[in-house]
C-alpha cells in the first residue's frame, strides 16, 4: 500500500456507524493500554455513541474525512471552526479535533494525508493559525505536531472517565 492508493473523502450522516466504529477502535488502540477499562468505557460510551456522532456531524463548523483503503475507512479526521471549537479562540483559527488512524496503518502516511487534507481546509477557510491539544503522554504524536511546525502554547484538561488529563496545545500560524 502506498499513500496513491488511499483516498479521503467527507463523513455524511449516513456514515455515522462507520465513524463510530472507526472512532472507538481508533481510541481504544491510541489509549486504551494507559487507561483503566472503565473510564475508556466512559468515555466511549458518552463521546462516541451513534447519537453523539450525528450531532458532531450535523454541526455545521465541524468537517469530518475519512482516509479509505479499498473502500475501508482506516482513519479519520475532524476539524472545528468558530464556536465548534472546544476552546474559546480568536476568529480565523481552525482546530484539529482528531486525526485518529488504525494502529496497522501506523506509519503508512495516513496520518499525513489527513494533516494535510487539514491544512488545506484551513487555508481554503483563512485560518490565520491552527491549533489542536494532544494529550501529554502522547509522545508519537507530539513528535509528528512539532515535525509539522506546531509548536506548545498552552494546556487545557481533558476528562477521560473520572480521570482528569492534560493536554498539551499546540499551533502553527499560517500567515
Amino acid at each position: 500500500m502506498n499513500s496513491s492508493d488511499i483516498t479521503i473523502r467527507p463523513v455524511e450522516t449516513a456514515d455515522v456507524k462507520a465513524l463510530r466504529e472507526i472512532g472507538r477502535t481508533t481510541f481504544t488502540e491510541a489509549f486504551g493500554p494507559a487507561n483503566s477499562p472503565e473510564n475508556l468505557q466512559r468515555y466511549l460510551d458518552s463521546k462516541f455513541s451513534q447519537e453523539a456522532l450525528a450531532e458532531e456531524i450535523k454541526t455545521s463548523d465541524s468537517m469530518f474525512f475519512f482516509a479509505e483503503y479499498d473502500s475501508q475507512a482506516i482513519g479519520y479526521l475532524k476539524v472545528n471552526f468558530g464556536n465548534a471549537q472546544t476552546e474559546s479562540m480568536p476568529e480565523h483559527t481552525m482546530e484539529i479535533e482528531r486525526i485518529y488512524v488504525l494502529a496497522k496503518y501506523y506509519g503508512k502516511g495516513v496520518a499525513k494525508l489527513l494533516f494535510d487534507k487539514a491544512m488545506s481546509l484551513a487555508r481554503e477557510r483563512n485560518s490565520a493559525t491552527v491549533w489542536l491539544g494532544v494529550w501529554e503522554e502522547n509522545p508519537r504524536a507530539i513528535k509528528f505536531y512539532e515535525k509539522n511546525g506546531f509548536v506548545e502554547f498552552d494546556t487545557h484538561s481533558f476528562i477521560l472517565g473520572d480521570d482528569v488529563q492534560t493536554d498539551i496545545l499546540m499551533k502553527l500560524e499560517l500567515t
